[in-house]
């Protein structure tokens, strides 16, 4: 089926993405943390307590998005490798991702103009923070489509949402 062979090269792009993604939010939260926390100078608790919420949400979809892109490449058979596991695990992390995404534009009123703004310290990280936050939430609304997408195909053809997202290979 070609929409098998579509999501066998287009689930490890799009994961290692995600994965990259993610990655770099991590280093920009866990650097804003670490200063906040070295220097105090975080501009009230609020934003603090959003960043280390990026923190969190970015470090568990490294390790959830790793097992999953892995479990799929080795054993396709898997229970993590189904349809339903990966709406489960893809609706969390959208759910976590926009709360990280909103949470911190609501922070930064948008987005900072950092030419004028001298309230927020490390402010380019911050915008840097907000839009990596977007950018990863856009990315998990397109693969949780494509996955339903896959999954309406498979009901239809009976399999239901327990069947794997690629038939035997």
């Amino acid at each position: 089926m070609a929409f098998d062979s579509a999501i066998q090269i287009g689930h490890p792009i799009a994961f290692g993405m995600l994965l990259v993604f993610s990655i770099i939010e991590m280093c920009i939260s866990a650097w804003i943390t670490a200063k906040y926390n070295a220097h105090h100078n975080f501009p009230n608790t609020g934003t603090r307590a959003r960043v280390r919420y990026i923190l969190f949400t970015s470090i568990w979809t490294i390790i959830f998005g790793s097992v999953y892109m892995a479990v799929f490449l080795v054993a396709v058979n898997h229970v993590l490798s189904s349809i339903a596991s990966h709406v489960i695990f893809l609706s969390v992390t959208w759910i976590l991702w926009l709360a990280a995404a909103a949470a911190i534009t609501q922070t930064l009123g948008g987005s900072l103009n950092c030419a004028n703004d001298s309230f927020f310290v490390y402010c380019g990280q911050l915008n840097a923070l907000e839009g990596f936050a977007w950018l990863i939430w856009v990315l998990l609304t397109l693969i949780l489509i494509a996955v339903l997408i896959r999954g309406i195909v498979s009901a239809k053809n009976g399999s239901g949402f327990q069947g794997g997202l690629v038939d035997e290979v």
